[in-house]
């Protein structure tokens, strides 16, 4: 189950994985396959990926080149002129920015204005890739990106073997002339067969039968010119003779492998039917493609870490769509556990796949996102730890239901309470006893009230401020919004013309929470003014041992007590 303890540690960030997480797609393409276009203004990608961390996306991937079947290669120029303003954005909002890019220069450029995670389609076989995550601390991601199995040609002429058919013809002319023979006696019936037909199967050596072919005798040959027998071999060996005959591809663009992989899989994909030999089973054998999905994943990934990157920092996904049949595919994601079962946190990326909509029925890719949700709980119950989808809002929804009933699982958390119009004392202890009815939540522990000089707006009363310690099995922007209702019971003004740090009857702020890091306009975890607020730090004594300490260690710049704002100045008794 996704509940292990894998750590991925990525830039200045570390994610648990003590719940599944969920990443973002952020296409900043015209032709990506089920959005292209959609956000291809960097206003509007900047604006859709706040919005899906808004929604409860834990990393957003932004992509600038579509690796769709038939994609159409992008320059690493024009892949950084789309991406690198939307990553330098969302990095600025505290967002884990993965860069989903085959160039390493794109890679670098990405990591430079913020990107925490490189995501390479080509799974890191690019030497000059390896070479720069090793000197550097961004996370990774692993993917197979291949042919499982040769593609399938289909309606194709077949060359045999010479030696063998030249055998066989051999033997079909001796079976005439012995029927010749049998033709001048008088016919008999013995059996109730004609012994005088000629034989139309001919035995190989080991006792193999070898039916005759639909054809006479072949035409004895015309002698080859001596230009001709010089020119022979070099053909031969030039073209294998199944190839000769099969439809020519087109000429991928210089040595660009993933667009002829990938044009193939579609043709490959296209093209299928079924072949003569019926199958005995519904799927093909798991352990050849295991075999080769995993090999790449564990080789790649034993390469990365000889060359210095440390293990904490390896994702793996075995790259549903890229060069693998639906019914690969399927085994694939079948096989999940074994994957989980190397020891790196694994993704799983099927969102909107062509083989999600070949088991749904769902012709559209922008439709599949129901079965998508379907799929990826089948890989979280597996095993699989970050889920890749296009529609945050619809399987955020999809999983904190699920986690809730399945998973119980209270964390820790701490919320900030403060006010100063009213009764202080009387309001902080109305928001304590309506936090304690939150759904899935109960209060542990609370600091006592302290009186603090007002921060930021000096021109107000001094405000009344507690810190109140709880356990809850909601997602941080669930919980978020539990406790926006209970500011807005309480009297909260929170329109435009209140003054983001004036006066407030109630003011609740999500500090902290177990395994939680979070970024985006409406939430950041761990809280950003955490380590400069002297009415938080203080209360928080009453619950932790050294809470300065605590949150450096979790990655907050805390400052020194003189140097901090809303200066505690009095005690006003306890909760």
């Amino acid at each position: 189950m996704a509940n292990d303890s894998k750590t991925w540690r990525c830039g200045k960030y570390e994610l648990s994985f003590d719940r599944p997480r969920i990443m973002g797609v952020l296409n900043v393409t015209p032709d990506s396959f089920s959005d292209g276009g959609e956000h291809f203004d960097p206003d509007v990608a900047i604006e859709y990926g706040l919005a899906m961390l808004d929604a409860g996306a834990d990393i957003i991937d932004v992509g600038g080149e579509s690796t769709r079947p038939g994609f159409t290669p992008v320059n690493p120029d024009e892949e950084a002129r789309r991406v690198l303003p939307v990553v330098r954005a969302l990095a600025k909002e505290g967002a884990i920015v993965s860069i989903d890019t085959r160039h390493v220069a794109v890679a670098k450029a990405a990591v430079r204005c913020g990107a925490s995670i490189v995501n390479d389609v080509k799974g890191f076989t690019d030497p000059k890739m390896v070479e720069f995550v090793a000197t550097s601390t961004c996370g990774v991601i692993v993917m197979h990106a291949g042919e499982i199995a040769a593609p399938t040609r289909t309606h194709a002429t077949v060359q045999l073997d010479t030696s063998a058919a030249a055998f066989v013809a051999e033997k079909a002319r001796e079976a005439a002339a012995e029927a010749a023979r049998e033709a001048e006696k008088p016919a008999r019936r013995r059996r109730g067969k004609l012994l005088g037909e000629p034989k139309t199967e001919a035995k190989l050596p080991g006792g193999v039968v070898q039916p005759s072919l639909p054809f006479g005798d072949p035409e004895p040959a015309p002698e080859p010119t001596d230009e001709q027998k010089q020119e022979a071999p070099a053909a031969e060996q030039a073209i294998p003779v199944a190839e000769a005959v099969a439809t020519p591809e087109p000429a991928p663009e210089p040595n660009d492998h993933l667009a002829a992989m990938m044009r193939r899989s579609a043709r490959r994909e296209e093209a299928y039917v079924p072949t003569s030999q019926l199958r005995r089973f519904t799927l093909p054998d798991s352990a050849p493609i295991m075999r080769r999905v995993m090999g790449f994943l564990s080789d790649q990934a034993r390469t990365l870490i000889h060359a210095g990157v440390s293990r904490d920092r390896i994702c793996i996904d075995p790259g549903p769509g890229f060069g693998k049949t639906a019914n690969e595919d399927i085994v694939i994601q079948r096989e999940t556990a074994k994957m989980a079962s190397l020891g790196y946190p694994l993704m799983c990326a099927v969102s909107r796949k062509r083989f999600v909509g070949a088991v749904s029925g769902v012709t559209e890719a922008a439709a599949r996102d129901a079965a998508t949700f379907g799929v990826c709980l089948g890989a979280i119950q597996a095993g699989a730890n970050i889920v890749r989808v296009h529609d945050v809002t619809g399987f955020a929804q999809f999983l904190n239901g699920y986690w809730a009933v399945a998973k119980p699982q209270p964390r820790r958390a701490f919320v900030a309470v403060g006010s100063n119009l009213g009764h202080r004392c009387d309001n902080i202890r109305a928001a304590r006893d309506m936090i304690a009815e939150i759904p899935l939540t109960c209060v542990s522990n609370c600091s006592r009230i302290y009186e603090s000089e007002p921060a930021y707006e000096t021109r107000q009363d001094a405000f009344a401020n507690a810190v109140i310690e709880i356990k809850t099995e909601l997602a941080p922007l669930v919980l978020l919004d539990e406790l926006m209702k209970i500011e807005a019971e309480l009297g909260r003004d929170r329109s435009k013309k209140a003054k983001v740090n004036g006066p407030r009857t109630i003011d609740l702020d999500l500090l902290w929470m177990d395994g939680e890091i979070h970024g985006g306009k409406k939430l950041r975890l761990p809280h950003p003014l955490i380590g400069e607020r002297d009415f938080v730090l203080v209360p928080l004594e009453d619950l932790m041992h050294d809470p300065a300490r605590f949150f450096r260690y979790n990655g907050v710049e805390v400052k020194e007590p003189e140097d901090r704002v809303g200066h505690i100045v009095g005690e006003l008794g306890r909760m």
